[in-house]
């Protein structure tokens, strides 16, 4: 295995920015106001949330974390739309039900005004208890109707103001036709195994290209690898993109070659948890990614030991919980920065031409 091959590191210019995600100050807020991306990649500890926030204040939150922990996820949701200076998410976004992505939603709404829903439609995986359990849950919360309701379809547009939200995959569906500038023949293909037919609600997960500017940033929640095989083979259908949220949290059962060497990203960040996620495998998959400029976990993998990230691009080092996460800025001329709460250092890297 090549050690970080490919990777072109550049030389960290540390920021010395003193703002926590806890406590943000005006000089924030006024950053916030600029003609900016802000992205809140948060430590859900082996969930998903992902907070994102347009130039003039509409924001999509892409998952809810878990229902556990006395609201612990809903109250680091909360505090980073605060450090973004909302006071409402407008969308939450599910990719799909199971309790680590739908689980927050009820202790969400009880702590912050919510506009809009987004999901795939009705559960799918109805023989888990658990899972059909938070399904039910949000079923109530939708019940109250104090909340829009959308549907994704792939192809799909979202309504969000300042920013391009696409769906590529919804409810075991995708786009047939590539998006402007993809559909070259996918060589990774022959890289990647054929697995068998995944039967749960990770299948169903919702996908969703995001684009600013030159920036286009994917997020497939917890898609599998049959599923991706699917999206990017014989041809790729995405094309390139400069930053991605690694599917299901770094886990096996997804980032096949085929996807993950096939749109060639700039930059990874990874929302994995200590003891779930980040499985030897998918890290030996990105470490050899020729486009790759960095790895950034959320948390240190117990599971791979020496196969993680360098610590500098780690949020939670092993051992420990302190809820740190990553926040980026993107810019439409393709800059984009991603900070790490944990050292309060932050590198700029630039979207492919």
């Amino acid at each position: 295995m090549r050690r970080f091959s490919g990777w072109r590191w550049l030389g960290g210019t540390a920021l010395a920015l003193c703002v926590g995600l806890m406590s943000a100050s005006r000089a924030q807020a006024a950053a916030h106001a600029t003609d900016a991306l802000h992205i809140y990649v948060i430590d859900v500890e082996g969930g998903q949330s992902t907070l994102i926030v347009a130039p003039g204040g509409q924001s999509l939150l892409i998952d809810t974390g878990w229902p556990e922990h006395a609201g612990r996820d809903a109250d680091r949701i909360v505090a980073a739309a605060k450090a973004a200076g909302i006071r409402r998410i407008d969308y939450v976004l599910l990719t799909h039900y199971h309790s680590d992505h739908v689980g927050g939603v009820p202790q969400l709404v009880a702590r912050i005004p919510v506009g809009t829903f987004i999901d795939h439609g009705p559960n799918r995986e109805t023989s888990e208890p658990k899972t059909e359990h938070g399904y039910e849950l949000y079923q109530q919360v939708l019940a109250t109707k104090k909340y829009g309701h959308i549907t994704a379809k792939p192809g799909m547009m979202l309504p969000i103001r300042g920013m391009k939200v696409e769906i590529l995959t919804a409810d075991g569906a995708m786009i047939q036709k590539p998006l402007p500038g993809a559909g070259q023949t996918n060589n990774y293909c022959a890289e990647s195994e054929k697995r068998p037919t995944d039967q749960t609600e990770n299948a169903r997960s919702v996908g969703s290209l995001i684009t600013f500017g030159k920036v286009r940033i994917l997020d497939l929640g917890d898609l599998t690898w049959d599923k991706e095989m699917q999206l990017m083979c014989p041809i790729n259908r995405i094309g390139h993109i400069d930053l991605l949220i690694v599917s299901h949290h770094g886990w096996y059962q997804s980032s096949s070659p085929a996807l993950v060497d096939g749109i060639s990203p700039v930059v990874a960040i990874m929302d994995n948890g200590e003891t779930k996620g980040g499985s030897p495998p998918t890290l030996r998959t990105l470490h050899n990614v020729q486009s790759l400029r960095a790895l950034y976990q959320l948390h240190y993998s117990k599971e791979s030991g020496p196969l993680n990230t360098p610590t500098e691009y780690i949020a939670n080092l092993e051992g420990t919980d302190p809820g740190n996460f990553f926040q980026m800025t993107v810019h439409r001329d393709g800059a984009f920065t991603v900070k790490n709460s944990r050292t309060n250092a932050a590198q700029t890297y630039h979207a492919q031409p």
